[in-house]
């Protein structure tokens, strides 16, 4: 499955001050530019404008329909599923949301009541997710598992402004869990795949856990800020997680990077740690990534991604690295 999306469980596009290029001429940093890159809808493709949840449906499902344009405000009524589709763009114009209020796995809500997340990633190749905004999902914001592979999330925010809700499946009365990469440790068929960037991306209040928690995956953490004080723990590096920390700002946070038990490899360089509690060292020597990205000083990374992570650019455009 090849496709690029440029939307998530909220979408809020607004103009802001940063470089910017159309659609057609996006290029994925990180992870996704690899195995053949990703293409999205194509140049010169029709245009198929949705503002109702049944337009979106139709026009997701519809194999020959690359680019669909988000209007207004969604109410996502049933789970929306992208199975067997390739080549496509779904980007929201200024103001677009999918929202959902239904709390079942057939409308996420917040707090893991049976365990759904608002995006999943599930066999998916070659994927950018960029300039979205993801919060209160119920079990988790946007998880990556199944033999994903080549994956970049790129100024993108992850957040919980609703307090914990008790009860839910997810063995925590407090389960503001951003984002899983890998399902379990015995998910064997996982090795060698999930390979996953999150380039200036913003884990903002609320986060409690999982920014990201990675199984099996090569991931690059780059020039991110995560600044939840309630957090628990930041970067989670479980079973044959190989992780690169590089030049992102951790601050007011506990435990930015958590070494779990049966991880491969975590290497932090670069990073600012400011009024943190826990660890901050990594272990072992990690991948070197195949691609090269125009990095941030790490000095610049807090004001640039707080200015632009999130849904922050205007309809047809997309951010440029």
């Amino acid at each position: 499955m090849k496709f690029f999306v440029i939307f998530a469980a909220l979408i809020v596009i607004s103009m802001a001050a940063q470089k910017k290029v159309t659609l057609v001429s996006c290029v994925a940093p990180g992870w996704a530019s690899q195995n053949g890159g990703t293409t999205g809808g194509g140049d010169n493709v029709a245009e198929t404008t949705v503002s109702t949840y049944a337009q979106l449906k139709a026009a997701i499902k519809n194999a020959s329909i690359k680019l669909i344009k988000v209007i207004g405000t969604i109410t996502i009524t049933a789970r929306l599923t992208l199975k067997d589709q390739t080549g496509k763009t779904i980007y929201g114009t200024a103001g677009a949301k999918l929202v959902s209020t239904d709390q079942t796995k057939d409308g996420p809500g917040a707090y893991d009541t049976d365990g759904w997340d608002n995006l999943i990633l599930d066999d998916c190749q070659n994927v950018w997710i960029d300039h979205c905004e993801f919060r209160d999902g119920v079990d988790g914001n946007f998880d990556i598992k199944n033999k994903s592979d080549f994956i970049t999330v790129s100024y993108t925010k992850f957040q919980y402004v609703k307090a914990p809700k008790p009860g839910g499946s997810g063995g925590t009365n407090d389960h503001r869990f951003s984002n899983l990469i890998g399902s379990g440790d015995g998910a064997i068929a996982d090795a060698g795949k999930l390979n996953v960037a999150f380039v200036r991306c913003w884990w903002a209040p609320g986060c409690k856990e999982r920014m990201p928690r990675v199984r099996f995956g090569k991931v690059h953490v780059l020039n991110s800020y995560f600044n939840s004080f309630v957090s628990n723990k930041c970067i989670a590096a479980g079973f044959q997680a190989n992780i690169l920390v590089e030049k992102n700002v951790f601050e007011n946070v506990k435990n930015p990077i958590s070494l779990m038990s049966g991880f491969t490899a975590v290497t932090q360089t670069g990073n600012s740690f400011i009024n943190v509690t826990g660890n901050t060292s990594g272990s072992g020597t990690v991948f070197t990534p195949p691609y090269s990205i125009n990095e941030l000083n790490v000095t610049d990374v807090r004001a640039d991604v707080t200015a632009n992570a999130g849904a922050t650019l205007d309809g047809n455009y997309c951010g440029a690295f």
